[in-house]
C-alpha cells in the first residue's frame, strides 16, 4: 500500500488533512513556472482539450486499490476490504461481482490491534481472459500471515465460488506496518509480473532498515529486499500455466537452481514498489517507488527519496544500502551504535544475520528519477510536498487501433507518470535507448486526489483510479475517471457546489456551478434536475436556490450544454432530514498554526448535534467521542496516525449502539458468542454482515418484533426505540466478529505533553482529531462530525513557501538560497500568530554573492500589505583578510529578528525582503531559516 505524510494543504477538503499529515503547509507547493521542464520535438497538444469526466459517483467505491480492463470494456476493480467490483465506463453503473475474505489487522508484540496496510492488494485479467474468464487477485490471507496469488473465474457478473486456485504464496509478518506492493502486468508471452513491498517496520530515523539484532527481524530489510532467497521487497516474474500452476520463464535474475535464490525474481531492493507497467514496443518495466522518511541527510546516509524507475533487464535496484542514484547508506551497528563504510553499489554484500540468500548482490542499479520531499535539485518539476510514486503507462498509439480519440502522435513512447500525493500527472520522455531525456506536466490545470493506479484501457482513453481522502475509510471523493482527448469541439468543463449539501428539514441550500466554462466560447445552457424522496425538480439557472422539506438523500446533477449541442454533466449529493453534528477542539487562547517544543497543550472537545443534544450537557457521552493526538516527525509515514484515528473512531462509534444495547432488554434474550433464548450477536453478524440493507430491515424488526427466522421464540417488540437507535444496535450486532482495533480514545478534556526539542529528531507535526457520528434519524444515515487541528514546528522553510519572488536557489559549488531584487517576498497560507513575539531570519549578505544587504518586513494578508514586524537592516559583509598563506575566512551567518506587533486570528503572512538601493536582480540576503519566537522567549540577536 501507499506511504507518505504531509502538513494540510490550506485548498484541499478538510477530510484531506487526514492524508497528508507531517509536512508544513508550505510543503505543498508546487514549484510549475512553466510546465515543461526541457525543450522537446513537436507541439504538445492544447492541455484544454482533455477532458477529465468521472465515471463512477460518490460513495460507489470502498478503498480502490487497482483496476483491470476486460475485452467487453467493463472495469474490474478491487478494494482493499475485499470488495471486486465491475463498473460499466458508459453508465457508471457499479457492480458487487464478489467478496474476497481478507486480513486487514496487525497485532504486534503488545498486544495492540490496528488497521494494517493489507486486504485485498492487487487484480489483473488474464490475456485471454475472453477464452477463459479468469482474473488473478493478490491478496492478504485471512488467517495465515501470508500474502497470496490466487487465480478466480469470473462469469456472468459474479466471481465463481470455488474457482480459486492459488498460484502463489508470499510469507510474510503481520505485527508491524509496512509495505505490500500488489501491482501486477502481462508481458506479450503470458508472463506475469508482480510487485511485492519489503514488510518492514518504518523505523522513526525515517532512513533505511538495517537492524540484523535478534528479536528486531521485522526491523532488517536485509532479510527482505536484499534476500536473494527470499519474495519480499521484489517484482516477480512468473509464468501461469492452465493447472493453476506457474512455471520460470527464462531471463530471470537468478537462473533456477542457483542455490540460496529464488527464481521467480526479475528485480529485487524494492522498499515499496507499486504500479508496474510495460513498453509493449521495447520491453522494459516501469514502475513507481514508495522510498523512506527522513527529510534530511544524516550520518546514517541520505535523506529519502521517492522513484520512478525502469529496468531494461532483471537488476538489483539498491534497497536497503541505496537509494535514488545509488546514494549509499552508511553501515550502522545497532549493537554499539558505531557507524561503518558507506556501502558500495558496485560490490554490495548482506551480512545480515537474517540473511538466508547470497552473500554477494549484483551490482545496483540507480534509479531513473528520484525525488525528496524537498525540492529535488535534479528534477525541479516535482515540486515539494508529500510523495508517493505510483507509476503509470508507456503510451504506444499501436495499442489502440480504432480508438475513437486516441491520445496525439506527441506522447508516442513516453511515460505517463502519477504520485498519490502531489496530484500531478506529469510526462516522461526518452530517447532512442530508453534514456531519460525530460518531462513536462500534463493537463497542468487539473489534480489527481490521491491516484492510486492508473492506466490506459482499450479504447485508448486514460483512467485513473482515486482512493479519496483518509487512509483506512470509505471515501466519498474515492472514484474512477477517464481522461479524454477531444480534437474537435470541447465539451463544457462542469463544476458543482452547494452552500449546504446536508442538514435538517427544510434544508435550504443554493446551487453553484462556479468553475464551469467552455474552451471554445458561446452562450451555455444550464439546467439542474434535483431527484430524490419520490419528487424531482428541475431548474434551469446556473445558481438556483433550492429548499427540500422532505427528509431522504437526493442527486443534485447539473448538464450544461454548449452552441454545438455537446453535454456535460456533474453530480452530488444532498442529504436532508439530519442535521451534522458540530465538533470542535478548543485549545483556549493557544496558537492554532504552530506548536513549540517542551510546552503543553490544553484541549477540551466541544460537540452540538441538533438531533442528539451536546457533549457538554451529557446527552453525549465522551466513550461516543473519538479523540487522538498523534505526533509525525517530518515526512514519517501517515499510516500510523490513521489507523490511530480508525482504532479511535471504531471503539467510539459503536458504543452508542452497546450503550443503547445495555439500556434495553436485548441481553434478556442474547448473548454476545453463544445462544441463549434467541441466536448469539455472532450468528447474527455472521448472517447479515455484508448483506444490502440488512441494517435498516434489522432495525425495523427489532422495533417491530418477529418470529421464525431462528426458530420458534418470537422477538419482542420495541416500540419505545427510535428508528435511530434500533438502526445504532443493529450496527453494533452486525460488527460483533469483525476484528476490533484495541487502540484507546483519549479523554475529550485534558492536557498534552509535547515533546521537547532533545527528543524530537525531526521537526514534526502534532495531529489533534476528535470526531463524532450521530445516531442519525428515521429518514438518515448517521453523519460524522470532526475537527483536526494541524500544529507544525514553529520554523519556515524557505525552499517551499507557497508564495514567493525573487527567490533563487543555487547548489554548486553548495547550496545557497538568495532572495533578489527590492521587494523580494516568502509568502506562506494561512499562519496564526496568536502569540508569536517575534519572526528571527538566519541571514547572510556576503559580498562574494555581491549581496546589498537589506532588512526584512514581515506583511500580513499580501507583499504589500499591513507591516507587523520589520528586522534590523543587514549590511554586506566586507570581505575578510586571512593570514598570509591562511585559506580565505567565511563569514558565518547571523540572526536578526523581526519583532512583531500582537496579531490575532490566520493570514496570509509575507517576508519582505528590502533595499531600495539594491539592482532588479541583485541579492539582498541569503537566507538560511527562519524561525517562529513565542511571546514567553526573550528575543535577542545573535551571530552563530
Amino acid at each position: 500500500m501507499m506511504k507518505r505524510s504531509a502538513a494540510v494543504r490550506t485548498r484541499l477538503y478538510k477530510a484531506r488533512k487526514l492524508l497528508l499529515l507531517s509536512l508544513s503547509a508550505a510543503a505543498l507547493v508546487f514549484a510549475f513556472s512553466a510546465y515543461r521542464a526541457t525543450p522537446d520535438e513537436g507541439t504538445p497538444p492544447d492541455p484544454t482539450r482533455f477532458s477529465k469526466v468521472a465515471i463512477t459517483e460518490a460513495g460507489k467505491l470502498d478503498e480502490p486499490m487497482e483496476m483491470t480492463f476486460l475485452p467487453d470494456g467493463r472495469v474490474l476493480i478491487v478494494e482493499r476490504k475485499g470488495g471486486v467490483k465491475a463498473i460499466d465506463p458508459k453508465t457508471g453503473k457499479t457492480t458487487l461481482v464478489g467478496t474476497v475474505p481478507v486480513n486487514t489487522k496487525y497485532k504486534n508484540k503488545k498486544g495492540q490491534t490496528r488497521e494494517a496496510e493489507e486486504g485485498l492488494l492487487g487484480i489483473i485479467a488474464h490475456p485471454k481472459f475472453a477464452q477463459n474468464n479468469w482474473i488473478f487477485l493478490y491478496y492478504a490471507d485471512p488467517e495465515t500471515p501470508r500474502h497470496l496469488l490466487t487465480r478466480w473465474e469470473l462469469k456472468d457478473n459474479q466471481l465463481v465460488e470455488g474457482s480459486k486456485k492459488i498460484v502463489l504464496e508470499v510469507a510474510t509478518q503481520r505485527e508491524e506496518c509496512c509495505h505490500t506492493g500488489g501491482g501486477m502486468v502481462f508481458d506479450k508471452a503470458g508472463n506475469l509480473f508482480l510487485t511485492t513491498g519489503n514488510n518492514t517496520v518504518n523505523p522513526q530515523v525515517g532512513t533505511s532498515n538495517l537492524d540484523d539484532r535478534p528479536g528486531f527481524e521485522n526491523n532488517d530489510d536485509q532479510r527482505a529486499p536484499g534476500n536473494t532467497a527470499d519474495l519480499r521487497g521484489k517484482i516477480l516474474r512468473i509464468h501461469p500455466e492452465d493447472d493453476g500452476s506457474y512455471t520460470i520463464p527464462e531471463g530471470n535474475l537468478f537462473p533456477k537452481g542457483t542455490p540460496k535464490t529464488r527464481p521467480e525474481i526479475y528485480t529485487m531492493g524494492h522498499r515499496n514498489p507499486w504500479r508496474p507497467t510495460l513498453d509493449s514496443k521495447t520491453g522494459y518495466l516501469y514502475w513507481g517507488e514508495v522510498g523512506p522518511d527522513a527529510s534530511n541527510d544524516s550520518k546514517r546516509g541520505p535523506r529519502g527519496y521517492d522513484e520512478f524507475n525502469q529496468a531494461k533487464g532483471p537488476g538489483f535496484f539498491g534497497w536497503p544500502y541505496f537509494i535514488g542514484n545509488n546514494k549509499p547508506y552508511n553501515a550502522y551497528n545497532h549493537d554499539d551504535s558505531s557507524y561503518g563504510a558507506p556501502f558500495d553499489p558496485q560490490h554490495p554484500v548482506n551480512k545480515s544475520r537474517n540473511n538466508t540468500g547470497l552473500t554477494e548482490l549484483p551490482k545496483a542499479q540507480p534509479a531513473f528519477i528520484w525525488y525528496p520531499y524537498g525540492l529535488s535539485d535534479e528534477f525541479p518539476m516535482l515540486g515539494a510536498a508529500g510523495r508517493s510514486a505510483t507509476g503509470g503507462p508507456v503510451f504506444r498509439k499501436s495499442d489502440f487501433a480504432g480508438a475513437k480519440h486516441p491520445f496525439p502522435e506527441y506522447y508516442e513512447g513516453k511515460w505517463f507518470i502519477v504520485d498519490f500525493m502531489r496530484g500531478w500527472i506529469m510526462v516522461v520522455s526518452m530517447d532512442e535507448n530508453g534514456n531519460y531525456k525530460g518531462m513536462e506536466r500534463f493537463m497542468p490545470d487539473q489534480s489527481f486526489s490521491s491516484a492510486i493506479d492508473m492506466d490506459f484501457a482499450p479504447d485508448g482513453d486514460l483512467y485513473v483510479l482515486e482512493y479519496g481522502s483518509a487512509w483506512f475509510k470509505g471515501n466519498e471523493n474515492a472514484r474512477l475517471v477517464r481522461i479524454e482527448y477531444n480534437s474537435g469541439n470541447r465539451k463544457p468543463i462542469v463544476e458543482v457546489l452547494a452552500s449546504k449539501k446536508s442538514g435538517a428539514a427544510p434544508l435550504k441550500t443554493q446551487l453553484m456551478s462556479t468553475g464551469t466554462k467552455d474552451y471554445d466560447g458561446g452562450q451555455l445552457q444550464y439546467e439542474w434536475k434535483v431527484v430524490g424522496a419520490g419528487q424531482t425538480k428541475i431548474l434551469k439557472e446556473a445558481n438556483p436556490t433550492l429548499t427540500l422539506t422532505k427528509p431522504g438523500s437526493y442527486k443534485a446533477t447539473l448538464t450544461v450544454t454548449d452552441p454545438a449541442g455537446a453535454k456535460t454533466s456533474k453530480s452530488m449529493d444532498l442529504k436532508v432530514g439530519n442535521e451534522p453534528p458540530a465538533v470542535a477542539i478548543d485549545l483556549a487562547a493557544a496558537n492554532r498554526t504552530f506548536y513549540f517544543p517542551g510546552t503543553t497543550l490544553s484541549y477540551a472537545v466541544k460537540v452540538q448535534d441538533k438531533e442528539d443534544g451536546s457533549l457538554q450537557t451529557g446527552k453525549i457521552t465522551p466513550a461516543q467521542v473519538a479523540m487522538s493526538i498523534d505526533y509525525l516527525p517530518l515526512g514519517y509515514d501517515q499510516i500510523d496516525a490513521a489507523a490511530t484515528q480508525r482504532g479511535a473512531d471504531a471503539a467510539a462509534f459503536t458504543s452508542t449502539g452497546q450503550i443503547l444495547l445495555n439500556k434495553n432488554d436485548c441481553k434478556s434474550c442474547h448473548m454476545p458468542n453463544k445462544r441463549s433464548v434467541g441466536p448469539s450477536y455472532q450468528e447474527v453478524a455472521k448472517r447479515y454482515k455484508g448483506k444490502a440493507g440488512a441494517a435498516e430491515t434489522l432495525a425495523q424488526k427489532v422495533i417491530k418484533g418477529g418470529a421464525g427466522v431462528w426458530g420458534d421464540h418470537a422477538m419482542s417488540a420495541h416500540p419505545q426505540l427510535s428508528v435511530a437507535d434500533s438502526r445504532a444496535i443493529v450496527e453494533y450486532i452486525l460488527a460483533s466478529n469483525d476484528k476490533k482495533p484495541n487502540v484507546k480514545s483519549m479523554p475529550v478534556k485534558g492536557s498534552y505533553a509535547t515533546k521537547t526539542a532533545e527528543e524530537q529528531k525531526e521537526k514534526g507535526t502534532y495531529i489533534l482529531r476528535a470526531a463524532y457520528r450521530d445516531r442519525g434519524t428515521a429518514a438518515m444515515s448517521p453523519l460524522v462530525g470532526e475537527d483536526i487541528v494541524v500544529l507544525r514546528h514553529p520554523s519556515f522553510d524557505p525552499e517551499i513557501a507557497d508564495m514567493s519572488k525573487g527567490f533563487n536557489k543555487v547548489i554548486t559549488p553548495g547550496k545557497a538560497l538568495y532572495m533578489e531584487g527590492n521587494g523580494a517576498y516568502l509568502g506562506y497560507k494561512d499562519i496564526d500568530l496568536t502569540g508569536i513575539a517575534g519572526i528571527a531570519f538566519k541571514v547572510n549578505a556576503n559580498s562574494r554573492a555581491a549581496a546589498a544587504g537589506g532588512l526584512v518586513e514581515v506583511r500580513l494578508d499580501a507583499p504589500d500589505g499591513k507591516v507587523v514586524g520589520t528586522t534590523p537592516v543587514v549590511e554586506t559583509e566586507a570581505p575578510a583578510q586571512p593570514a598570509a598563506g591562511a585559506p580565505p575566512v567565511r563569514r558565518g551567518p547571523q540572526t536578526i529578528v523581526a519583532s512583531l506587533a500582537p496579531t490575532t486570528g490566520k493570514h496570509n503572512l509575507f517576508f519582505v525582503f528590502k533595499n531600495e538601493k539594491a539592482g532588479p536582480n541583485q541579492v539582498i540576503l541569503q537566507v538560511s531559516g527562519i524561525d517562529v519566537q513565542p511571546a514567553a522567549q526573550t528575543v535577542t540577536a545573535k551571530n552563530l
